[in-house]
């Protein structure tokens, strides 16, 4: 999608986004990309969208959403890796306090939709709703595993607009998965793809893009350590442009 004029990302996206006058301020959200390394081939976790949903109805994703004030608030086990953490406050130019937050609201997404928790064995407590499947379980929340893999911001235009940070981890991030899955039933068909299958499944233009980073990123650092490039998209001068964090 670099270098797409916003005529031609309207079109790509006419699918995915709602078109139409809508928020001059994206929000912020977060996304995680939860990855395993099975029969020599790294592949991640995606689910499709309801139909009757609004926003990319149909469309397989990764677990995530809006980011809650309230997620900020959360204790963890393990803070972000200070390279991660340096990397979303500083091209940003946002607190500490509100990338935790961005962080955590990937972790409770990816409960609430797929009934993965992120974390480890320990007790933990909370009157967070979104929350509560954790201190149900017994797991505090940790962000030492995450790692920042890109950040969208959705163009102009847009009934609703996102200023997304997609977020990895691999799978033994998880301290428990529920059999039934996640309490929202946002997500249906949820499954493990490899890369290259994720990336010829019905997904967002984004979506696609993104993975194509990440796959390029595996290549040169199969594990992903902290501090890694981190490439930014979004509409500068009637233009999706590229850019290095």
């Amino acid at each position: 999608m670099d270098g797409m004029t916003r005529t031609e990302v309207d079109k790509a996206e006419a699918k995915d986004f709602a078109l139409g006058k809508g928020p001059l301020r994206p929000r912020d959200a977060a996304t995680l990309i939860l990855l395993e390394r099975r029969d020599g081939e790294v592949r991640v976790l995606m689910g499709r969208r309801h139909a009757r949903h609004a926003f990319m109805p149909g469309k397989f994703v990764f677990p995530g959403g809006r980011t809650d004030p309230e997620d900020g608030r959360i204790p963890v086990a393990q803070d972000l890796h200070p390279d991660e953490q340096a990397k979303l406050t500083s091209a940003a130019r946002i607190a500490p306090a509100r990338a935790r937050a961005i962080a955590l609201s990937a972790v409770r997404e990816t409960y609430e939709e797929a009934g993965l928790l992120i974390g480890r064995a320990a007790s933990f407590q909370t009157r967070q709703a979104g929350w509560l499947g954790f201190a149900e379980h017994n797991v505090a929340p940790a962000l030492d595993g995450l790692r920042y893999i890109a950040r969208a911001i959705t163009p102009p235009g847009r009934v609703r607009r996102f200023d997304t940070r997609f977020l990895a981890a691999w799978r033994d991030s998880v301290a428990v998965e529920l059999p039934q899955g996640g309490p929202t039933g946002e997500l249906e068909e949820l499954a493990w793809l490899p890369l290259a299958e994720a990336r010829q499944a019905d997904i967002p233009a984004i979506t696609g893009t993104v993975l194509g980073e990440l796959e390029q990123r595996l290549t040169e650092d199969p594990l992903l350590r902290p501090g890694g490039p981190v490439p930014f998209y979004r509409m500068v001068r009637n233009r999706f442009v590229r850019e290095l964090l």
